[in-house]
């Protein structure tokens, strides 16, 4: 369970980084560039070491070197702070004839001494390597000449301290500073962090439905198939009749394959197809449904219950002035008003006029006696209703069939309103039999065939349009 857990963190983490590709990629060559920009920036600066060995003079028994060597480790880190005084640099800049103050080559002027040991290392720094040179040998011989003054002679007259040149600086070959590569790599990362800080954020911060992870944490419901975006739809909605070997043809398939497990038994076979918003893609998925169901061999009728901005007689190129409302008030009969779709075993039945009151209707007794004939009729019946959180037509209308598939559009639906709208079904004790991502991407990680969705592409279909066509072209049940 945990190895489960930790693979599926994973793949999130690299879903995340993944959709924001684009600005940790901006972001890292933004730091490589700064990185690069500020080493172009610098003025080269050279650095030169020069080494003295600070010992003590005794009479030369063990006892006295121990003690001396002991007194000169002890001593010689005040020696060290003495290289960046007065005392010792006025003379190199008089020796030198540099234009500057004492101050001013203090800050070129450093000094240290390893842990231990008797040896001070000076270090001096300029934008000339053969002056880095210079003032480095300068200042070591001052402070050798300057020690030995401060320390007073013992009672035979000599220095106890002696300082020895170990090592005289050399002209350095490379600057010291600027690091050019160390530059690029620390942008590089502060650039990689701060690109994958903002993808991270980006994704918390962010409360669209982009992928069956989203929809899962929202209900509980059944995920019944995925529609890939296509944004061709306009212009060609009924992409099941007229691309039928498309991957999006065979989502529509698999969606009716998954959506015949939905009725098993005595269970209503008749469906609402609503969503929580408009523009999520509902009626242009139940006319490519309804067409995959009829080509299947089934009789299905499909009922354009929008009552408000009713789509499919536009999308199936049929009559609709004529149609449910006129059921509904009693004008028209069922069975004058279904058309059927070419020589299919698809039916439709128009919206009609547009009424004042399409709630009342769709909530209406006549609707319950309509929804329950139909059901007789055909095997399935399908009702394009209104998004759910707009109006309640939707929910009214699931709570008298066999439940409401709910259309959620992948990067375009909040999370908040897929929520408000499962609320909304739950509010009038309607089933939401299934939930139905649309509109989802081609590319990227939340792409259609990167999670569970993609099996549209790469498959081999093997059976022909024409075979279900001619299965579709048997006696279909009367209307009434």
């Amino acid at each position: 369970m945990g190895k489960g857990r930790t693979g599926v963190e994973l793949r999130n983490y690299i879903r995340v980084l993944r959709k924001g590709w684009i600005a940790i990629t901006a972001l890292l060559l933004l730091g490589l560039a700064a990185g690069a920009g500020l080493s172009i920036a610098q003025k080269p600066q050279y650095q030169a070491t020069s080494k003295v060995f600070v010992s003590v003079q005794s009479s030369g028994s063990v006892s006295d070197l121990s003690q001396g060597g002991s007194f000169a480790i002890n001593q010689v880190k005040s020696y060290a702070d003495v290289v960046t005084t007065p005392v010792v640099l006025q003379p190199v800049i008089a020796a030198l004839g540099l234009n500057i103050d004492v101050n001013s080559l203090a800050g070129k002027v450093s000094a240290s001494s390893p842990l231990n040991t008797v040896i001070v290392e000076i270090t001096a720094t300029d934008g000339s390597p053969e002056m880095a040179a210079k003032i480095a040998n300068a200042v070591a011989s001052s402070f050798e000449s300057t020690v030995v003054g401060l320390v007073a002679n013992d009672q035979n007259g000599v220095t106890p301290v002696k300082i020895t040149l170990l090592q005289q600086a050399v002209v350095p070959s490379k600057p010291f500073t600027p690091n050019t590569p160390l530059n690029i790599g620390l942008g590089a990362l502060l650039g990689l962090v701060a690109g994958v800080g903002i993808a991270v954020l980006r994704e918390l911060l962010d409360n669209r439905v982009h992928n069956e992870r989203d929809v899962v944490q929202i209900s509980d419901a059944p995920i019944l198939g995925g529609i890939a975006f296509d944004p061709r739809t306009p212009e060609n909605p009924l992409v099941v009749k007229d691309d039928p070997r498309s991957p999006r043809s065979e989502s529509f398939r698999t969606l009716r394959t998954n959506l015949q497990f939905l009725s098993i038994g005595d269970s209503p076979r008749s469906f609402v197809l609503t969503s929580s918003v408009p523009g999520e893609g509902k009626s242009t998925s139940s006319a490519n449904l309804a067409i995959a169901i009829a080509l299947a061999g089934q009789n299905v009728v499909i009922v354009d219950a929008d009552l408000r901005k009713p789509k499919l007689a536009e999308y199936l190129g049929l009559e609709g002035g004529v149609g449910l409302t006129d059921i509904l008030v009693g004008r028209a009969q069922a069975s004058d008003v279904i058309q059927r779709w070419g020589d299919t075993n698809l039916y439709v039945l128009p919206a009609g006029r547009i009424p004042p009151n399409p709630s009342e209707l769709l909530g209406s007794k006549s609707m319950v006696a309509l929804i329950a004939s139909l059901e007789k009729s055909f095997d399935v019946v399908l009702f394009d209703a209104p998004p759910l959180l707009p109006v309640t037509d939707a929910a009214v209308l699931a709570k008298s069939t066999g439940g409401a598939l709910l259309m959620v559009a992948a990067g375009r639906v909040q999370k908040s309103q897929v929520s408000g709208a499962t609320m909304s079904l739950q509010n009038v004790g309607a089933r939401l039999a299934g939930i139905v991502m649309t509109m989802l991407p081609t590319k990227g990680p939340d792409s259609y065939g990167y999670g569970r969705y993609g099996y549209g592409y790469g498959y081999g279909y093997g059976y022909g349009y024409g075979e279900e066509e001619s299965r579709s072209k048997r006696n279909p049940k009367p209307a009434t």
